[in-house]
């Protein structure tokens, strides 16, 4: 629940209803969309569809759904089945638009908000002509649309507060922080991905820390940022232990010479160790390292991009963590060795003084690999998630905090608070 001193919610029954003004707001900030993705003409038509419900100024005209009955509500069901029809036809060329899968999302929403059924009447095909708010040219003394490869700027400008974003991070052995702040450590020997939506995908390669060992390393890392309208063309990122490039594999260090090229650009601070990639377009910031011959991930991204996935990419480590098959329990670790228990407990406590997870990990990789220099991989990945963390009281986790994770599909419920077009139209 909100607090009761902030304004109403955009999802909230209890906002005012919008302004003519506010309605062509809403297309000229939709007009990013290219020419192949129709999701501008489902926004324009879903808009015409509902004037004359906003027009009324009825508050039941919005608000009733089922719920209150009457003429406004039903209209608003037949215009949001309307709306779900286009997106539907629409979907083929609108897989990286982030725009589409709000709109998906936001229609999900509303339809169970206003308990409208799925089957049922739509709303008539819209008129056409200039009468469509927001059709005609741009005025110049209208508002400048925001910068679509600007992510936290279009975001903020549409709902007036900072988007949500989601940490994930692989490390060591490796361990993995999934989305969910579940932490487990896997086996998963070989090429295993920890990110599948439609504009990343990352795969981290993995390999035992010794022979005949359980445990392993992360020796490979690829980052695929997909091709996205005007903002940046496809870019892939390869690193290998000892080989930590600070540029593309095309040899380029951003997202091309498209408008928005700049909004994809990688950086190091330290060559050959550390290297971060910021995918402004995306609201997605990467930091990938090495230490002690092994690569860590970490990320911070957008939750709609976060959540833009279908059900055949469902395996996605970042998203439910490692399959039960490939955990591995704190108890499946060296007996015997160079360093022991003691002497790693005392080496990681240096510099993880709260004994969480992070220093459960760094006690069970100094252990496994006989490598003091393990230690240096946990506290970079804490360290990462402080940075990357809004909610820093979930920055620790505990082993009681281990469990199995939600499934994947709870990424795909719509977020209330994250919708970038939508909201503008319901109030």
């Amino acid at each position: 629940m909100g607090d009761p001193g902030q304004s109403p919610s955009p999802w909230s029954p209890h906002g005012s209803p919008p302004t003519l003004s506010i309605l062509t707001l809403l297309l000229l900030l939709c007009g990013h969309a290219h020419s192949q993705c129709k999701i501008l003409r489902c926004n324009a038509e879903y808009v015409s569809s509902t004037l004359s419900l906003r027009g009324r100024g009825s508050p039941g005209a919005l608000r009733g759904g089922s719920r209150g009955g009457g003429v406004g509500s039903s209209g608003l069901c037949r215009a949001l089945r309307s709306y779900a029809l286009c997106t539907r036809r629409t979907a083929r060329t609108c897989r990286g638009d982030l725009a589409f899968h709000s709109a998906v999302h936001g229609i999900e929403d509303l339809m169970i908000q206003h308990n409208c059924s799925r089957q049922g009447p739509t709303a008539p095909p819209p008129p056409r002509g200039p009468a469509l708010p927001g059709a005609g040219p741009v005025r110049s003394s209208g508002p400048p649309a925001p910068d679509p490869c600007d992510y936290e700027g279009r975001f903020f400008r549409l709902n007036g507060q900072p988007p949500g974003f989601l940490h994930c991070a692989s490390f060591g052995d490796p361990h993995v922080r999934s989305f969910h702040h579940h932490f487990h450590t896997c086996r998963v020997q070989g090429a295993w991905p920890l990110l599948d939506n439609d504009f990343l995908f990352v795969q981290a390669t993995s390999s035992p820390v010794a022979s005949g060992a359980n445990a392993t390393t992360t020796r490979k890392l690829t980052i695929i940022f997909k091709n996205m309208q005007e903002c940046i063309d496809q870019k892939v990122y390869q690193a290998e232990v000892d080989n930590l490039p600070a540029a593309f594999e095309d040899g380029s260090i951003n997202g091309g010479d498209r408008p928005g090229g700049s909004s994809l650009s990688i950086r190091t601070a330290n060559p050959g160790s550390h290297v971060e990639i910021r995918a402004a377009y995306i609201g997605t910031t990467i930091i990938i390292r090495q230490t002690a011959g092994q690569l860590s991930f970490s990320i911070k991204v957008a939750e709609d991009v976060a959540r833009a996935f279908s059900a055949e990419q469902d395996l996605q480590l970042c998203v439910g963590g490692c399959p039960p098959s490939q955990r591995l329990s704190r108890s499946e670790r060296s007996r015997q060795g160079a360093i022991t228990i003691d002497t790693a407990r005392q080496l990681c406590k240096e510099g993880l003084p709260v004994e969480d997870a992070y220093f459960h990990s760094c006690v069970f990789d100094v252990l496994i690999s006989g490598d003091p220099n393990f230690t240096v991989a946990a506290q970079a990945a804490l360290e990462d998630a402080r940075a990357f963390l809004p909610d820093l009281e979930k920055l620790h986790l505990f082993p009681s905090d281990a469990g199995v994770p939600p499934s994947s599909a709870t990424l795909l419920a719509p977020l209330l608070s994250g919708v970038f077009v939508l909201w503008l139209c319901i109030q």
